[in-house]
């Protein structure tokens, strides 16, 4: 049995699944609140005697960086640690990889109908590919191509500072600089920086903010409340916050296809990509993602997809645990 996991500063998801042939069948699966365990020892211990299956392969991918197979996740105030969840589980070895990593290995699992075109891109591309992610934060990977398969890594380039192309994105940066001190991409590319974009229209007089708005805002998670009533065209000024996130999304897509040449693909992961797909398809995004003047032409080439399957993370870290940890 393998147990695999995709673990969040709000959730950790644990999936338990049987190697059939070359596939992987999912056997069970459950979703626990991150915040409500001290340890995701304590997790795993809480799902594999539910379950009561003996477990020979683990991976769990984490959302944060992996160094020497250990990962701190300073939200929760985990500390991650290979050796530690090998004795927990009584098995000699657990894979411990980055949560984009994991998505990058289960691409490989998915089919045709786990993914919404947005750019075709050139007949037969290969080469190397990028993953980026939007949920919680901005999560960045990447796979080499060694003109025979991928090899999927792991970056933290979500983290990179925010690069501004224009005036209003310049008074965005000024306008969360007092705040933040310093602003990288996860600040604005993620659900809570949706909303700050959201603050940052409203507040310097881009629209206004009408009674039923604050209200839904107050009632509910604010970012779903103003990606809902943009998608719902029920507010200009949401609209206007979801076009610059979904403009800045695609500008960050194409400077992380640029740096690892992502001639094979640029795949978008995450948790917000599909349940805005109806924005996502309109043009925005890939304008955004060409927009790199000399570079165009390579970036039109390049095949861009949006990962539809929510699973995929839990299919890349199973099949990290078979076939790579070692």
């Amino acid at each position: 049995m393998i147990l695999a996991g995709d673990i969040g500063g709000t959730n950790t998801r644990l999936a338990l699944f049987e190697l059939e042939g070359e596939r992987l069948r999912s056997v069970a699966g459950k979703t626990f609140p991150s915040q409500k365990f001290e340890s995701l020892e304590t997790i795993v211990k809480t799902f594999v005697s539910e379950y009561g299956l003996s477990v020979k392969h683990a991976c769990f991918g984490i959302a944060g960086p992996v160094i020497q197979e250990r990962s701190p996740l300073t939200n929760l105030g985990w500390l991650v640690e290979a050796d530690q969840l090998a004795k927990t589980l009584g098995i000699r070895k657990v894979g411990l990889i980055n949560d984009l990593e994991a998505n990058a290995y289960g691409l490989a699992g998915l089919e045709e109908k786990d993914f919404f075109i947005l750019n075709e891109g050139a007949s037969g591309a290969t080469g190397n590919m990028a993953v980026i992610a939007a949920g919680t934060g901005l999560g960045e990977a990447g796979c080499y191509w060694d003109g025979k398969q991928q090899h999927p890594f792991s970056c933290e380039g979500g983290h990179t500072d925010f690069g501004p192309r224009n005036q209003l994105e310049m008074d965005l940066l000024n306008f969360l600089l007092p705040k933040f001190e310093r602003v990288s991409y996860e600040r604005i590319l993620s659900g809570p920086g949706l909303f700050e974009i959201y603050k940052f229209l409203r507040d310097t007089g881009h629209g206004e903010e009408p009674p039923w708005l604050a209200e839904e805002i107050q009632q509910q998670d604010p970012s779903v409340a103003v990606s809902n009533a943009a998608l719902e065209n029920r507010s200009e000024l949401c609209r206007q916050t979801l076009d610059l996130f979904i403009s800045i999304y695609g500008a960050e897509a194409g400077n992380l296809a640029l740096k690892i040449m992502a001639r094979g693909g640029v795949y978008i992961g995450g948790g917000i990509a599909p349940k805005i797909i109806k924005k996502l398809k309109s043009p925005i995004f890939m304008e955004a993602f060409t927009a790199k003047a000399r570079m165009k032409p390579v970036l039109e080439a390049m095949p861009v997809r949006v990962i539809l399957n929510d699973k995929t993370a839990l299919l890349g870290a199973a099949r990290y645990a078979i076939y790579c940890s070692p």
